[in-house]
């Protein structure tokens, strides 16, 4: 005889349920240490509160990628403007990026990277 569904309903999915689920889509293949810190530093995010799971995932994990990966603090400890920064890491990023098995690249069109120049992606506008 096949087996019932649980008629009990199940609790609703959590936060960081969701952000968890929109990261793995986005990165399937980034670590999974790498995939905790970067679902904590989205969810620490006062700018990523009230964001989409998918998008709360994808600053998260451009945040992270930047600020871990890359040489990016350097340069602006350096005297390097955000811009800049970002500029002269992009191929790195998009070498984690990739490596993770992220299909989207960081580009610099129009000064929005690729969908995340408003500001949100390293949590705070000022932590960047």
């Amino acid at each position: 005889m096949p087996a019932r569904p649980d008629p009990r309903p199940s609790a609703p999915p959590t936060r960081r349920d969701a952000v968890e689920a929109a990261l793995s889509r986005l990165a399937p293949r980034v670590p999974d240490f790498e995939a905790e810190a970067i679902v904590d530093r989205a969810l620490a995010s006062t700018g990523l509160r009230g964001a989409a799971p998918e998008t709360a995932a994808w600053l998260g994990m451009v945040s992270y990628a930047r600020h871990v990966f890359t040489e990016y603090d350097s340069l602006l400890g350096e005297g390097y403007d955000q811009d800049s920064a970002r500029h002269f890491v992009l191929d790195d990023l998009n070498a984690v990026l990739s490596d993770w098995g992220v299909r989207r690249r960081i580009g610099q069109e129009n000064g929005q990277e690729n969908g995340e120049g408003n500001g949100e992606e390293d949590g705070d506008a000022e932590a960047s």
